[in-house]
């Protein structure tokens, strides 16, 4: 995925997320949830109508969830545009459902239940569907990106942000994150909460379980640029031999750290692995006692020589289990 002029990383990672698969049918169900709790609304009037509706500015957001609707739920939600003045014009998608089906959404996502009359009563006014798998969590994490994210270029800066006016969604979105050891910091702007993440290896991460594989490595590769630039300038100072004998070692562990990033995700190893691999990746220059005093707490060399093996393993690892699935 190379991102041109016309079109920004965000918008990359977008469109590489809505091409994805739909994937089992409790993932849909989750994304569904995600999609709803960022852009749904509820209508009601008298005699029992009922009606759910999304606005959503991409137009590619729009036709997956339309998609998802119809084949997890089997309903068909009809859809036009609307012009906003006040966005400069800015043309939004809008998806809506009628009566009979806005009753299936709600009893999938447990927002209400249908007596033995045939009448609908609302439980709550936001889905509640359960994130036990690991596998609805990542999906959760995708519609809720599609939904209220975006990702600043990782030329400019290191951003991902969510924006929401919801409570109970922010909630559930920071338990999923901080269950995957994903730290984020929040704050209020004008009556939204924004929920965001400014470490390099976590936004990384963050792209890998939503699905975004060619965002992780076109900003894998943005960083090997940045880290490349940076460690040319203090190689320069250094003894040449031993410089470029540390550096040629430090890439090759920053490589396989960034190897397992795309293969499973930094957040399924250890902490004390974890913690390692974002320092070892973000300074494939320094020298074993350099990186160890960077820790917290800090460890010896031979601390920190045992935590690269270990990765320097797990992801030549990976490489044979790869190459045995694509022999087989």
């Amino acid at each position: 995925m190379k991102t041109s002029n016309a079109q920004s990383f965000s918008a990359s990672v977008k469109e590489e997320l809505i091409r994805m698969p739909a994937g089992r049918p409790c993932c849909m169900l989750s994304e569904i949830s995600a999609l709803t709790q960022t852009s749904g609304h509820l209508a009601f009037r008298g005699g029992g109508w009922i009606s759910a509706s999304w606005r959503v500015d991409n137009a590619g957001t729009a036709r997956r969830l339309f998609q998802l609707l119809k084949k997890r739920l089997n309903i068909t939600p009809s859809l036009h545009f609307v012009q906003t003045k006040q966005l400069g014009g800015r043309r939004t998608c809008v998806l809506t459902l009628g009566t009979e089906d806005t009753r299936t959404l709600l009893n999938a996502l447990h927002m209400a239940e249908t007596d033995e009359d045939g009448r609908i009563h609302l439980k709550r006014t936001v889905p509640r569907h359960p994130l036990t798998r690991q596998c609805c969590g990542r999906a959760f994490l995708r519609g809720a990106f599609l939904g209220a994210g975006t990702v600043t270029n990782p030329e400019k800066e290191y951003h991902l942000e969510w924006k929401t006016d919801d409570e109970r969604f922010a909630q559930t979105l920071e338990k999923l994150l901080e269950k995957n050891g994903l730290p984020f910091r929040s704050y209020s702007r004008r009556g939204q909460q924004v929920i965001y993440l400014k470490d390099a290896q976590q936004i990384s991460d963050t792209l890998a379980m939503m699905g975004a594989g060619s965002g992780v490595l076109e900003m894998e590769n943005t960083r090997i640029r940045k880290q490349l630039r940076a460690s040319a300038v203090r190689a320069a100072n250094c003894d040449e031999h031993n410089s470029e004998k540390m550096l040629d070692a430090g890439l090759k562990q920053a490589e396989a750290i960034r190897r397992i990033s795309l293969k499973q995700g930094l957040f399924t190893l250890p902490p004390a692995l974890r913690e390692i691999a974002r320092v070892r990746v973000e300074n494939p220059d320094l020298s074993l006692q350099q990186l160890g005093e960077m820790l917290d707490p800090p460890v010896g060399k031979s601390g920190v020589n045992h935590r690269l093996r270990r990765l320097m393993e797990i992801a030549d690892g990976l490489d044979e289990e790869y190459d045995n699935e694509a022999r087989g």
